[in-house]
């Protein structure tokens, strides 16, 4: 009975503990990009590339978030988690002609002049 009673208990021991390794991998938050905050947008200077790893704006939450003197090309990186699109929209607040959707992991190098916001989209 106590052989019994002890194989119970570290099975029980061993479930647990892998139960809170598993956790703890899946928690786990993606690592930055470029200089991108894991679950951020971020916008590069103008014609500077990653500028070394540098971003000139980062963005967090969901929504729109408006630009100004913002012309030129830029990159625009999409290093958001769960599957969260960027749209880069002519006018404020989201507003005007939304172009296309970047992908989380994706970056584009845009004209920013005639763009007047950026729109972080929920999955």
């Amino acid at each position: 009975m106590r052989k019994i009673a002890k194989a119970a208990a570290l099975t029980f021991a061993v479930g647990a503990l892998a139960t809170v390794g598993a956790a703890n991998a899946t928690a786990a938050p993606a690592a930055s990009l470029h200089g991108c905050p894991s679950g951020a947008v971020c916008v590069y200077p103008q014609n500077a590339g990653w500028n070394g790893d540098r971003p000139s704006l980062v963005f967090y939450s969901y929504g729109a978030h408006n630009l100004s003197n913002q012309v030129g090309q830029h990159y625009v990186l999409n290093n958001q988690t769960g599957g969260a699109t960027a749209r880069t929209c002519t006018g404020y607040n989201g507003t005007g002609d939304c172009q296309g959707y970047i992908q989380p992991g994706y970056y584009v190098d845009k004209d920013l002049t005639p763009i007047n916001s950026i729109l972080l989209v929920r999955p």
